[in-house]
């Protein structure tokens, strides 16, 4: 079954009346000044996905992050101190600027554990902390005081084990930014589903393009026709598909889906190899064995709709982060690193259960390597895609009632340029100015009044 009901209103689209029917315009994504003022209005100022906590299992655990989309040469160290806080610094000595760890080439990431960071330049020494703990010869310097010179620190906050930072010392608290869905989302096991699987890939196409093809399951029936059997492949173009349910809350979306593939109803509609290690492109088909996941079990966020036909939820946390959730207990997350007008860093990482048996291993290997695919089939079309808006032949493109969450994407990074330029600091932002209080008070309110009005409307 691929079609389900849209809600009373009629479209999806009619819940969000700000964000129209009209064609889109894609100049955002072919413009270089507006990637320059994406850089400065979203990426330096919005929290950003680096991680998981299981990445520092100990005191003195770091890794290293490169962070273009920030600004060139950007990169951060995260790390765990002695005290087990989850920190975050410009990857920066604080005498001649040397990048303070790395290895074989400045350029690639680290990772690994000490019990303070040594320049390789001048052998300054910073504590787990950031203090400035050695200073090479000091007594050759000039009244120089340790404690004014500690690694620079950069905001760092933790959600449900996921590790964020933020360059904007004035932003609102990473629990604040989450939103609903953040708080809809508090308790799924997370922490049970630590066995990973990592791809990364350079892309010639915008960020935001890759997202678009994320939020929308339009094209899935035609672009990834190969990963079903002919005949299930050519029953599915012709039906097409639909979603169960979008939501928008604030800068954040989300949209649920079916799982008729996991386990699939018939097994004819699958491969020789999926029948086999019980698993493919929708993940794994037996349930792991850990508390949180059964129907009852889930979040509120999780499945809002209450389908029983439900697969997956896939939550677009703005800017770059996609959290998708897959009904028999594993979850992946997708981050899209701009680096330039036209071209990003796709990262992906797929969560499991740790296997308990070589069937269970191989059906997990069985759904990496199936989704690695189709990632690859949807960065390719991209690229081609790329290219020919970039010729401005045409601008204006028209989307349909399911792609009502790329419309939302575009509106919401303009929102954040238009906020940037006008010196407004950024939307969506729960964080009150004193002079303003009974105007933010009034804001507040209508926001609510809204967002009840809409989840009212959309059931």
């Amino acid at each position: 079954m691929a079609h389900f009901p849209k809600p009373n209103v009629g479209s999806w689209t009619e819940n969000w009346p700000e964000l129209g029917t009209a064609p889109v315009d894609y100049t955002d994504s072919i413009d270089p000044e507006q990637w320059k003022l994406e850089q400065q209005a979203i990426f330096r100022k919005t929290w950003l996905h680096v991680g998981r906590v299981e990445r520092l299992p100990k005191a003195g655990s770091y890794f290293t992050r490169e962070m273009p989309s920030v600004g060139p040469g950007t990169s951060i160290i995260v790390n765990k101190d002695k005290e087990g806080v989850v920190r975050a610094f410009y990857n920066l000595c604080r005498h001649r600027g040397n990048k303070l760890v790395w290895n074989d080439y400045p350029g690639e990431e680290v990772s690994g554990s000490c019990r303070q960071f040594t320049c390789k330049y001048h052998a300054w020494r910073y504590a787990q902390n950031g203090d400035l703990t050695f200073i090479q010869q000091e007594d050759e310097f000039f009244d120089v005081d340790k404690a004014d010179y500690p690694l620079k620190p950069v905001r760092c906050e933790v959600w449900e084990g996921f590790i964020f930072v933020n360059f904007d010392d004035d932003a609102e608290s990473l629990e604040d930014s989450m939103g609903e869905f953040g708080k809809g989302l508090k308790g799924y096991p997370f922490h049970e589903m630590t066995e990973v699987y990592s791809y990364r890939a350079k892309v010639n196409s915008n960020w935001k393009l890759f997202i678009d093809a994320f939020v929308e399951f339009y094209h899935a029936p035609i672009l990834h026709m190969k990963q079903a059997t002919k005949e299930e492949a050519e029953k599915l173009a012709k039906v097409g598909f639909e979603a169960l349910h979008y939501d928008i809350k604030d800068q954040h979306s989300m949209i649920s889906s079916w799982g008729g593939m996991s386990p699939p109803k018939d097994l004819n509609m699958v491969k020789p190899i999926e029948r086999i290690l019980h698993s493919g492109l929708f993940g794994p088909w037996d349930r792991p064995d850990i508390k949180g996941i059964l129907p009852d079990e889930l979040p509120p966020a999780v499945n809002p709709a209450r389908q029983k036909t439900w697969g997956q939820d896939s939550f677009e946390f703005f800017p770059n982060w996609t959290l998708l959730l897959w009904v028999p207990g594993w979850y992946l997350t997708y981050n899209y690193w701009p680096t330039g007008v036209d071209s990003h860093i796709f990262e992906a990482n797929l969560y499991f259960v740790p296997p308990k048996n070589t069937r269970q291993r191989l059906s997990q290997e069985l759904a990496a390597v199936t989704f690695k695919e189709y990632a690859l089939q949807d960065a390719n079309t991209l690229e081609a895609t790329q290219t020919q808006i970039g010729t401005r032949a045409v601008t204006d493109f028209p989307l349909c009632d399911q792609e009502i969450l790329l419309r939302h994407l575009h509106h919401t990074a303009h929102k954040y340029v238009d906020a940037y330029k006008a010196g407004e600091g950024v939307p969506y932002s729960h964080v009150s100015k004193p002079d303003d209080t009974d105007q933010k008070e009034d804001a507040s309110h209508q926001t609510v009044t809204d967002s009840t009005a809409l989840q009212i409307a959309a059931v």
